[in-house]
């Protein structure tokens, strides 16, 4: 594998870079997401809908712990992505170690924290009824492999960040077709049901780590830390907390958008309702896979280049990543709106001789999953202008600009429309807030970024 200099990012032409950097990752990307489906199609047609539901209930608590890693790397990446533009290696090793450290002290204090409130967490997220005993299952053991998933997430970014995308592709392919593979010989071939399912995805995260912790040791990396560069330092705290703190709050209302979503639903139709929406969400981590492919790729991008002060490569990276993204985002809708029942369908079982109250979950998801679908992709198209232009800032060290536009969708405009759309229009209310959010998270995002690229970007260099 060809290794990558992170000061290409600063020479080659846009287009050529933001492909190289893209595909990797849309690739990467893809394979975990297609984890993500598989592992459900699986789940849904070996164990059960309502586990597809249960698993739904976990994500969002197991997934913001993770996402405290994922923060830390974005935000330390970020830091680490302009010191080497600059030529400030020292500040981009002690960052990258204080990344590590704080990636191991955050999550394993979560950790232990969300085992103690078990009992509290799953039913506050919608695990009740029949779909408690199994979330409680899968929460259990997945939360122990956790901390390996915030550090391969925090090292994830960091191995982009030095340019090397084809390897940050690796790392996520990885933990997909070993959970896969897992998947198949601890569900269908040992019959460990939820618990088979559990201890694949866990084992997914533990050989990810092992991967990535090979790269750091390898000649592969230039960042070589020692031990005086684990040692926290506080104004590269301050920085990485601030730039963090946009992914961690994104994952914050993610994670509380999924609790309102799983009770708003049970309410509306019980353990059937939220297992449609299990589904919905597996399509928006997979379906949406190219478009946050051009958004990482479009990071290091316009991070080395801000930080080169080349501000004319950032207006193209940006005008590029655009486009690209768009492009791709059309494309999954043409495929969501025509295919909705064929992809509904693939996670229910056909099994002969299936449960009485299983067969009546499935005929409830088949009725109402395909309308749904069609409706939270309604806006699709739209949406790689409010990505690249929160990214954007996010990139270039902008904290507040970037936490204010990543929260618009679903902070600002998606949580208060499922809290009143439903109260006034039912299940369709639901399913509206999602392109009505996408709309105005875009029109607010678009006018931020012209004034930026007209002011900021428009300064002679």
């Amino acid at each position: 594998m060809a290794k990558v200099s992170a000061e290409q990012l600063g020479t080659e032409p846009i287009g050529k870079l933001l492909i190289k950097q893209a595909v990797p990752a849309s690739i990467g990307i893809l394979v975990m997401s297609l984890n993500v489906l598989v592992d459900s199609i699986f789940v849904g047609n070996w164990i059960g809908s309502i586990a597809i539901a249960a698993i739904n209930v976990v994500l969002p608590v197991s997934f913001f712990i993770a996402a405290l890693g994922m923060a830390i790397g974005v935000g330390g990446s970020s830091i680490v992505s302009r010191a080497l533009g600059s030529g400030d290696k020292e500040k981009a090793l002690k960052t990258f170690g204080n990344q590590i450290t704080l990636t191991l002290v955050v999550t394993i204090s979560m950790v232990a924290l969300g085992l103690y409130f078990v009992d509290d967490l799953i039913p506050a997220f919608g695990g009740k009824g029949s779909i408690f005993d199994l979330a409680k299952i899968y929460y259990t053991i997945v939360l122990y492999g956790v901390p390996f998933l915030a550090l391969c997430m925090m090292g994830n970014t960091v191995i982009r960040a030095e340019g090397k995308p084809k390897f940050a592709m690796v790392a996520m392919i990885i933990p997909s077709v070993g959970n896969l593979l897992m998947d198949y010989i601890f569900i269908y071939v040992m019959d460990w049901g939820m618990h088979g399912a559990a201890w694949a995805t866990t084992g997914g995260y533990l050989l990810c780590f092992v991967y990535i912790f090979y790269f750091f040791l390898s000649s592969n990396s230039e960042l070589k830390i020692g031990f005086a560069h684990f040692l926290l330092n506080a104004p590269i705290l301050k920085e990485m907390g601030s730039l963090g703190f946009v992914t961690l709050a994104r994952q914050a209302v993610t994670s509380v958008t999924y609790l309102l979503m799983n009770n708003i639903l049970f309410n509306l139709g019980g353990e059937a309702m939220v297992a449609v929406y299990a589904i919905i969400g597996r399509m928006l981590m997979f379906a949406l896979f190219p478009v946050f492919g051009v958004t990482q790729g479009f990071l290091p991008i316009a991070g080395f280049n801000y930080g080169a002060v080349k501000y004319e490569r950032v207006k193209e990276s940006i005008y590029t990543a655009i486009k690209y993204a768009a492009y791709v985002a059309t494309l999954v809708f043409i495929v969501l709106m025509v295919f909705p029942d064929a992809i509904t369908s693939l996670f229910l079982s056909s099994r002969p001789n299936l449960p009485i109250e299983e067969q009546l979950t499935n005929a409830f998801v088949m009725e109402h999953a395909p309308s749904a679908m069609r409706w939270v992709f309604a806006a699709t198209p739209i949406i790689a202008l409010q990505l690249i232009g929160a990214a954007y800032f996010q990139a270039v060290g902008k904290a507040i600009s970037a936490l204010l536009l990543t929260l618009t969708r679903q902070g600002f405009f998606f949580i208060p429309l499922i809290l009143v759309l439903p109260q006034l229009m039912g299940e369709l209310g639901v399913w509206l807030s999602f392109p009505i959010a996408d709309v105005l998270s875009t029109l607010v995002t678009g006018f931020y970024l012209r004034k930026e690229v007209k002011t900021k970007l428009s300064v002679a260099v």
